[in-house]
């Protein structure tokens, strides 16, 4: 029996790694990918919960979230709306948010996060 576990793996990534009690979530973007900064965060974080309640922990026990938008200045008021009303007050993760060029032109937001069991 391995002490890595992985889930949902294809030939390119795993969606989520777990190894020592530790969770890691690859890059996640909004399914639908018409809306705005804050709506496609919404999208993601609900998509997160569900990652996570898969293998049996919760935002509750985030450790470290990196965030990358297509666009800082456009982005970041709306990103932050989303994530104050999801994340628990009294559990934020370590977090880091830059600009970067995303995959595709319409996706504004991804999020990595990883958690401890």
């Amino acid at each position: 029996m391995s002490d890595i576990q992985r889930h949902d793996s294809n030939a390119r990534l795993s969606r989520i790694v777990v190894h020592t009690a530790v969770v890691y979530v690859a890059g996640v973007t909004a399914t639908d990918r018409s809306g705005d900064a804050q709506a496609q965060t919404v999208d993601i974080l609900a998509k997160i919960d569900g990652y996570l309640a898969s293998v049996g922990t919760n935002k509750s026990r985030l450790l470290s979230v990196q965030i990358w938008l297509q666009d800082i200045d456009r982005d970041f008021a709306g990103l932050n709306a989303a994530w104050a009303a999801w994340v628990p007050a009294d559990a934020m993760p370590t977090r880091a948010t830059c600009e970067a060029k995303l995959a595709a032109a319409d996706l504004r937001v991804e999020i990595i996060v990883t958690a401890a069991l």
